[in-house]
């Protein structure tokens, strides 16, 4: 099975099997302690003029709330039941959502024909697709950037996998939220160390600025705090043509 079939298949069953609501999934924490403050890191960067691509949006939590900062926003997933939930989920119309495999070329200049350069929202997606495929995925984000957008990337680093297995290992084992992740095959794959910096660059964006913090996830620990992702975000924008 080509590896996007693969991901398609798996996707699409999680989200199938999913009610869409806000929360349910594992990663879809609160946009107060997601998108909100992770715009912080790009809106000083980014024309809020611009449309805002939400890349990987799921049941469109995030997309939401970015549709309140930016002129237009727009959530793309692979997954065509997820697109269904987040259409759900936004009765009102704030943002629009589309289908859209991250790899395919021909589908990512067909959206930026449509939309013109965007700012850009991708938020853990890398680690979820197989490292030959990630190039793929990053010359996406640059085609939607074109040459006036920028992109906020955040992804977890190689330590996150201890933390989700201390939850899978807690007492009862995993809860319903990972137990689906696990029953749907969600490959939490690893991103080495400064890998996503060299796929940015290879895709001739910069890396304008990067850092460590954490991913909210919307898994409680047992105290009621949420499960926390170590992670690094990085702000890419396209490479100046040499003068």
């Amino acid at each position: 099975m080509p590896p996007t079939e693969r991901y398609r298949t798996a996707w699409d069953g999680y989200w199938e099997a999913s009610s869409g609501a806000p929360g349910e999934p594992f990663w879809d924490a609160d946009p107060a302690l997601t998108a909100a403050r992770d715009l912080t890191l790009l809106t000083p960067h980014a024309d809020p003029a611009l449309p805002i691509v939400d890349l990987g949006c799921g049941n469109g939590t995030q997309t939401r709330y970015l549709a309140t900062r930016f002129a237009r926003a727009v959530g793309v997933d692979l997954s065509p039941a997820a697109v269904a939930h987040a259409r759900r989920s936004d009765p009102a119309g704030s943002a629009a959502y589309e289908q859209l495999d991250l790899s395919d070329p021909e589908g990512a200049r067909a959206l930026h024909a449509r939309l013109g350069d965007t700012n850009a929202y991708m938020r853990a997606v890398l680690h979820q697709s197989d490292p030959a495929d990630r190039p793929g995925v990053v010359a996406t984000l640059a085609t939607l950037l074109g040459t006036r957008g920028r992109a906020l990337v955040l992804e977890p680093t190689g330590e996150a996998k201890t933390v989700i297995r201390s939850v899978a290992e807690r007492p009862g084992g995993p809860s319903a939220k990972l137990r689906s992740v696990f029953t749907h095959d969600l490959r939490p794959g690893e991103v080495a160390e400064g890998e996503i910096a060299a796929l940015l660059r290879g895709a001739g964006l910069d890396v304008a600025d990067e850092g460590a913090l954490t991913l909210a996830m919307s898994e409680t620990h047992a105290d009621g705090t949420p499960v926390a992702l170590p992670a690094r975000w990085y702000l890419a924008a396209p490479t100046a043509p040499a003068s």
